[in-house]
């Protein structure tokens, strides 16, 4: 290459999608994906859920301010977060069981970012038209009248999916009602709005411009999914052994023509604009609509379906040589998505063993490190802690304080008499303990004597301890 010659281009310059309409049941399973995912996220903020008078009524609320997270009747208090980590676990369990049995199906059908694209292309459709009517569109250079009008009405709608998206997502960390109406007054924290702005910005050009690119170049998974896969692995594929060669003559018992006419049914349908006869790519997520196309081509020249479908690598000598793939559920269920099923349900049952185990009363101890223990002037030997009583009730509680150990040890609580605390609901509360012993009665062989502080709920009689040590040397 010459001085003079123009350095390569690390990038294909992009070329805009139409994806055609298409109709079939993997079109069909996608719309309904598409309207169940979208109903439960629109909806789910509004839903009511009553947990008494002191605590909020949403059913599914990330309460950030107050540390709390609601999922209907389970709440999740901030020194539980392993729940949440045991769901992320889960999801990605449940990811990686998914890939390995059917490819991309996750993001061919369950993917944010398809989801929205959908939509976004379900919109675009309906304002300019199919495919044809949007290219010629696009090929349009000078900008008429009723160019800018359609454009401008897309936008508009793009705009107004992104705007219910991004109120959507902040409607899940406060009361709906309530931060709607401050949304609408203005009353609303600057976070809600810059949060509303931010998203309503990213689903407008992710969804609307980006499209097919943040799934090439963006997202990772794409890159990561052969680690999952195996040559049992059912993914979208073209029977080429049956279709080559391609042509658009007539088929007849003694021709040499394979199934395939070269329609292009496959391409023009496809959201990210691969062709699927040119084997597995990257770039496929697995929707299957090309598989719609192809199906409706072959029924209406009397060929049967199945020249793209879904099929494993493993299959192919088989089907070369005339003979009928493995059942499907062989492919699902092998020894690599026995073992994803294993884990994920393994986490699943740890996670509701411990929701069901927990209580509804818990505390913490934290020994007072400075000093470890004071020497008083009659030559007791005192100890501070600092205990966090926490009251999961939606009513106030009373709980008592006590100790086992050493039974010349006591316990006093900080500013009264009295062994009780009251500790109001759905709280946690600090409070500053005592636990004081003689220099005789304590052990002259160790600097620290480990001790069991009592909690007791003294309206239900729960009980909950923490193990902690008295520091201090005897005589």
């Amino acid at each position: 290459m010459s001085d003079s010659d123009p350095a390569p281009s690390l990038y294909a310059p992009r070329e805009p999608i139409f994806p055609r309409r298409v109709s079939g049941p993997f079109r069909n399973l996608k719309w309904i994906i598409l309207l169940v995912t979208l109903g439960i996220y629109y909806v789910t903020p509004w839903i009511r859920w009553d947990r008494g008078p002191s605590l909020p009524d949403q059913a599914v609320l990330l309460d950030l301010a107050n540390r709390r997270f609601y999922f209907f009747w389970i709440e999740i208090w901030p020194h539980e977060f392993y729940f949440v980590a045991g769901l992320l676990i889960m999801a990605g369990l449940g990811l990686f069981l998914f890939t390995s049995a059917l490819g991309r199906v996750w993001c061919g059908y369950a993917c944010p970012q398809t989801v929205w694209t959908d939509l976004f292309i379900l919109v675009e459709r309906w304002i300019e038209g199919d495919r044809n009517a949007r290219l010629r569109l696009q090929r349009q250079e000078k900008m008429d009248l009723r160019k800018a009008r359609l454009r401008l009405t897309k936008w508009v709608s793009w705009f107004l999916i992104g705007l219910a998206t991004g109120g959507a997502w902040v409607f899940y960390f406060a009361d709906a009602p309530t931060l709607a109406r401050d949304l609408v007054t203005g009353n609303a924290h600057p976070v809600a709005y810059t949060t509303m702005l931010i998203l309503t910005g990213t689903t407008f050009f992710f969804g609307g411009f980006a499209r097919e690119q943040i799934c090439i170049y963006a997202c990772p998974w794409p890159r990561i999914q052969a680690a999952m896969m195996d040559e049992d692995t059912l993914v979208v594929g073209y029977r080429e052994w049956r279709g080559e060669p391609r042509g658009k003559g007539k088929r007849t018992t003694d021709s040499e023509l394979g199934d395939c006419i070269d329609c292009m049914a496959c391409v023009n349908v496809c959201p990210v604009g691969i062709d699927i006869r040119d084997g597995q790519q990257l770039e496929c997520i697995t929707c299957a609509l090309c598989i719609d196309a192809c199906d409706d081509m072959m029924a209406k020249i009397g060929k049967p379906r199945g020249l793209v479908d879904y099929m494993a690598l493993s299959d192919e000598t088989n089907e070369r040589s005339g003979e009928p793939p493995r059942s499907v559920w062989k492919h699902v269920f092998r020894p690599r998505t026995v073992m994803y099923t294993a884990l994920w349900s393994l986490v699943g049952f740890a996670l509701m063993f411990a929701l069901f185990i927990r209580s509804d009363i818990d505390l913490t101890v934290a020994p007072v490190r400075n000093p470890t223990f004071v020497t008083l002037s009659d030559g007791t030997i005192r100890n501070t802690y600092d205990v966090r009583l926490r009251n999961k009730h939606g009513e106030d509680r009373l709980f008592k304080l006590s100790l086992t150990g050493d039974s010349a040890m006591k316990l006093a609580i900080e500013g009264t008499e009295i062994d009780t605390v009251n500790v109001t609901a759905d709280t946690a509360q600090l409070t500053r303990v005592y636990i004081v012993s003689s220099k005789d009665t304590v052990p002259a062989s160790a600097d620290a004597t480990p001790v069991r502080i009592w909690v007791e709920d003294l309206s239900s009689g729960e009980r909950a301890y923490k193990d902690t040590t008295f520091n201090g040397r005897g005589n």
